[in-house]
């Protein structure tokens, strides 16, 4: 039997808004849901997948309440878990573009040497250093959050879904400030963007936010929002910079920079607004 190429996946089907999402989630996920579409529907919604990712943020809110009431790990302990369940989950898709970016900035060349980097099977150094550097600080973003939820409230890891949230709004920021390359699926995530659309899906975004933040400080789930834009925002600072345009891997930066600064801006607004209590 021959083998199907990537392109198969997409696979037509009569068009409808959810049936984009759940082709949408089926491509970001592992989830077994099976439900496929075509790129071009699917890409259409892409202005709504930060609140289709909220749902993977609970999951992994969920997960880190059970460690916490129940098995009463260590806040470190708790937050690398809960950080390996979101890149499993993802299988791994946007922190091997985060990985394959940090390959191709690191070395020296033109835009189209770095490409070829970036598209380069073997991880090289930049990679890996990248990867460690997002990686340890995301944990240790996490760790914090933990303990001030075993310090102060439960509550605290409602912002879990918050930075998964926010995470998603870094990559649409990336796509609405990005140039497309001509090659990869990111191309159609970057081309169905518009400001339009991002701006309800950002406000969308901020008003389920403040909802989540309420009882600790609505103003902290907002600010997870902006960082989680401004993350985006800065990669694609660097990709221009060093790239020209933006690809899927770029597209995955994004998204790790994004919870990374999202986690981030919240901790610190978390920081001033309890010093005194703690």
């Amino acid at each position: 039997m021959k083998e199907k190429n990537n392109d198969d996946y997409f696979e037509k089907q009569n068009p409808s808004i959810l049936r984009s999402i759940g082709g949408l989630f089926t491509f970001s996920t592992i989830l077994p849901l099976n439900i496929y579409t075509t790129i071009d529907e699917m890409a259409k919604m892409t202005w709504f997948w930060p609140v289709l990712n909220g749902i993977v943020g609970l999951i992994a809110a969920i997960i880190a309440f059970i460690l916490c009431r129940f098995a009463h790990l260590d806040g470190l302990v708790i937050g690398a878990i809960i950080y390996g369940f979101l890149l499993i989950i993802n299988g791994y898709n946007h922190f091997d573009g985060l990985m394959d970016f940090g390959d191709g900035v690191m070395v020296h060349g033109d835009p189209e040497k770095k490409l070829r980097i970036m598209k380069d099977p073997m991880t090289g150094v930049g990679g890996i250093a990248t990867g460690f550097i997002v990686g340890t600080i995301t944990i240790a973003l996490y760790s914090s959050l933990i303990d001030y939820s075993y310090m102060i409230s439960p509550d605290f890891i409602l912002l879990i879904i918050v930075a998964e949230i926010a995470a998603k709004i870094g990559l649409t920021t990336c796509c609405i400030t990005s140039k497309a390359g001509k090659e990869g699926i990111g191309k159609y995530f970057i081309k169905y963007m518009n400001i339009k659309n991002y701006i309800v899906g950002l406000i969308i975004c901020l008003i389920i936010a403040s909802l989540l933040s309420m009882r600790i400080g609505s103003q902290i789930g907002i600010l997870g929002i902006i960082g989680g834009a401004f993350g985006g925002a800065l990669t694609a600072l660097i990709a221009k910079r060093h790239l020209k345009i933006a690809n899927g891997d770029v597209l995955g930066t994004s998204n790790e920079l994004g919870r990374l600064f999202s986690l981030l801006a919240m901790l610190i607004a978390i920081s001033m607004h309890f010093s005194v209590l703690i």
